[in-house]
């Protein structure tokens, strides 16, 4: 028997998009998808739930039947539920479930925004509404029990001791199913060529969470030094993005190969395949896809060790807070090569391939 399975995603983009493709291409089930456009997080966690309800009410009756509903952290999966009981011909025992790719306890706000406790609120109500969760990481999951531990502290006329537990015990980690067919396909059929100067690459959203002021700063202090690198510059740009990175398009000028996103993944790989180094400075990472592309393509990973990495790397790949400038400069006078097999390894973890059964479970128990 085919399973029916709705995909419910208000923010249709980046990770969250290639995170749905991947799970219809590797899962047995007959798919129906309902998204809306990746902008406007805060008006999707409040209005999305009414959204997607309206949009199901257009579905002919014989097809409003679903085995599973498998919702983004964005759905207010409460509200979600308790709409979807006036729905004609909605199947009452449909498991609603909620992937966790980020959670608004964890993400560090540009500015101090009070409002913030509205949505970590509904993140923690989705939690208890949902029948079961998943989390893209370890670190994901606890800090956002341990969010909800202190957010329940505040309420000191209000005892809910039970609902920590009672969320972890219906959560599981699953490390988003990743694809480098498209990686695969560039790089196989040419020889890594190791930079001379050495090729530096950042590959992150153009945001003030992935800490782009403290990768321009290290590499400037590079320059500081009299050292020679090359840059490479990529990710998903938006209308509003920090104003370091014009300054670092002028004061990095003689280093740069590229800079900007590129559309085409071909392009987009073999441009990684340049690389020898990627580099993160995220203030907030619940997984990091763009660095298991990194990697793939054969970029030694310097990463910050915090956050989700250091679940996922070994100690010679992390460094500590303020030692980013120091160790990028060893990098660079010294080159470290990531080898063929390495690479595989550290990436291979996380494939589709190998995650698919855990999937299978989670969607389907």
């Amino acid at each position: 028997m085919i399973r029916q399975v709705l995909l419910l995603e208000p923010y249709y983009g980046g990770s969250h998009k290639r995170f749905l493709r991947g799970l219809q291409n590797n899962i047995e089930a007959r798919f129906t998808l309902f998204t809306l456009p990746a902008r406007k997080w805060k008006i999707r966690m409040q209005l999305s739930a009414l959204w997607f309800v309206q949009e199901i009410r257009k579905l002919p009756i014989k097809n409003r039947y679903f085995d599973t509903v498998l919702c983004s952290t964005f759905v207010d999966v409460a509200v979600l539920r308790a709409l979807l009981l006036s729905v004609s011909g909605w199947n009452v025992d449909a498991r609603i479930l909620t992937y966790f790719h980020e959670n608004q306890f964890a993400y560090p706000g540009q500015i101090s925004d009070p409002s913030i406790r509205q949505f970590t609120a509904i993140n923690f109500s989705t939690a208890m509404a949902s029948d079961a969760c998943a989390f893209n990481s370890k670190y994901n999951m606890e800090s956002f029990l341990c969010g909800i531990n202190s957010f329940l502290k505040r309420a000191t006329d209000i005892q809910l001791p039970s609902c920590v537990d009672e969320i972890r015990e219906k959560s599981v980690l699953l490390y988003p199913g990743m694809e480098y067919s498209f990686i695969d396909r560039v790089t196989a059929n040419m020889e890594k060529e190791y930079g001379n100067p050495p090729v530096i690459v950042w590959n992150h959203r153009w945001e003030h969470d992935k800490g782009p002021e403290s990768f321009f700063d290290a590499l400037y202090y590079l320059q500081y030094k009299g050292v020679d690198f090359r840059l490479i510059v990529l990710g998903q740009t938006f209308s509003n993005q920090p104003q370091c990175f014009k300054e670092a398009q002028v004061r990095l000028e003689k280093e740069l190969l590229h800079f900007g996103y590129v559309a085409s993944r071909d392009e987009y790989a073999k441009l990684l395949s340049r690389g020898d180094l990627i580099l993160s400075t995220a203030k907030h990472e619940f997984f990091g896809i763009s660095v298991l592309e990194g990697i793939r393509a054969g970029c030694y990973p310097l990463l910050p060790k915090d956050l989700a990495y250091p679940e996922l790397y070994g100690e010679g790949y992390l460094y500590e807070q303020g030692t980013l400038p120091k160790r990028l400069l060893a990098f660079v006078k010294n080159p470290i090569r990531m080898e063929e097999n390495t690479a595989l390894n550290l990436s291979s973890t996380f494939e589709w391939r190998v995650c698919r059964k855990q999937y299978e479970k989670f969607l389907f128990m």
